[in-house]
């Protein structure tokens, strides 16, 4: 009998009513042009309040004059121009590192950094390799370990002590220890010193994800790793995304020289993909020029971030300290977090709603991300949701 074709949709759409039955189901939504939305926006990653920034607008209309929309290929053929090496070269001074390599998104950068060293470090496919991974880490994070074909320990959330006994227990030759810095859902920050003396001390390199900490951390919103005094360290690589606190898209790695140059002869994810788009570029060296004239932005945002967590704090919500822009309110049940989310929306605020997998069962959370250019209005407006929240949804975490 022949296989009947409509039966693996059938099995999708067995697997989408199951989501929608347990609160898991996701749509697409679109929002209102800048300036012209309804809603009060604490969902968004921009954090420094850029995206519409003129100056940001102004040279990625001029790089698309000069350049084109596209940057028409790989960068390794067509891909690369003046404005990609420009930003390149703003990017390691501004971190501190030797050098840098710009990616069409952050999720590639984490995805090259740990597949690719992982398979220079081992001299084949990843094996003589330790990856050791936090369990709070990013999905790109997690996807790049199961990329690396290494042997991955998976530590406690923010554990430098565990990190340290998984280190001191490997057989391979070669070990990467790899963490957020600041976690996107729960707004923490990692224990950065203690896994770089941990790391160093077990001749490990260390991978930082910056995407939540570049802006708003360390001196001038130079990110954590500065902040912890091991900017210019060569056994601290770092990722970083344009799309948050540089207000545009696309991601990098600073590091050591030899890390670039592996990238960009063995890295995946940079060779076979096609190079950030001009428009993009442009937009990240204005946003770059703009940290370096208003250093005040970064605290600026951890003010609003401060505000925020006290607000829900004093309404009865168990929120932890925020370490940057993020602050997440914990709900419980996928279905509450929903119902949260609505109710946000009915008081006039938008707000991030995180359901497994991105959390762990029964942990689904408000995410709520603070800007810069909060004014007193927005705080008040924030609180009346959560006000409402409060009032009209169970909370079981």
């Amino acid at each position: 009998m022949e296989p009947n074709a409509s039966e693996p949709l059938a099995m999708l759409r067995e697997a989408t009513a199951a989501r929608q039955a347990a609160g898991l189901a996701r749509r697409l939504e679109a929002r209102a042009p800048a300036g012209q939305d309804a809603l009060l926006d604490l969902a968004s990653n921009d954090y420094l309040g850029l995206c519409g920034d003129k100056r940001l607008a102004d040279a990625a209309a001029e790089a698309a004059r000069r350049w084109g929309t596209g940057s028409t290929g790989s960068r390794l053929v067509t891909g690369t121009t003046e404005l990609h090496t420009r930003l390149e070269a703003d990017l390691a001074s501004f971190t501190g590192a030797a050098a840098a390599l710009v990616f069409s998104s952050g999720y590639l950068a984490n995805l090259a950094v740990l597949a690719t060293l992982a398979r220079a470090l081992a001299r084949g496919p990843g094996r003589g390799v330790l990856i050791v991974s936090d369990a709070g880490n990013h999905a790109s994070l997690i996807d790049a370990c199961r990329l690396s074909r290494a042997r991955v320990v998976v530590t406690p959330h923010a554990d430098a002590d565990a990190v340290e006994r998984a280190l001191a227990a490997r057989d391979e030759p070669a070990a990467l220890v790899v963490s957020d810095s600041v976690f996107s859902v729960t707004g923490d920050a990692a224990p950065v010193a203690g896994l770089h003396r941990v790391a160093r001390a077990h001749r490990a390199l260390l991978v930082l994800d910056e995407a939540h900490a570049l802006g708003i951390l360390g001196p001038g919103g130079r990110g954590a790793a500065a902040a912890a005094g091991l900017g210019g360290e060569p056994d601290v690589i770092r990722t970083l995304t344009l799309s948050k606190s540089l207000a545009g898209q696309g991601g990098a790695v600073v590091g050591a020289a030899e890390v670039i140059d592996t990238l960009v002869d063995a890295g995946r994810a940079f060779i076979f993909d096609t190079g950030l788009a001009p428009p993009c570029v442009g937009a990240a060296i204005a946003a770059l020029k703009v940290l370096h004239e208003e250093p005040g932005l970064g605290p600026q945002t951890l003010a609003s971030a401060a505000r925020l967590a006290d607000l829900a704090t004093g309404l009865g919500f168990r929120v932890p300290p925020p370490a940057a822009a993020v602050v997440g309110v914990p709900i419980g049940e996928p279905d509450a977090a929903l119902r949260a989310r609505h109710v946000c929306a009915g008081q006039g605020v938008r707000v991030g709603c995180f359901r497994p997998p991105s959390v762990p069962p029964g942990r689904a959370c408000l995410r709520l991300a603070a800007r810069a250019n909060l004014t007193e209005l927005d705080l008040a407006v924030a609180f009346r949701a959560l006000g409402a929240v409060r009032d009209h949804v169970r909370i079981t975490a």
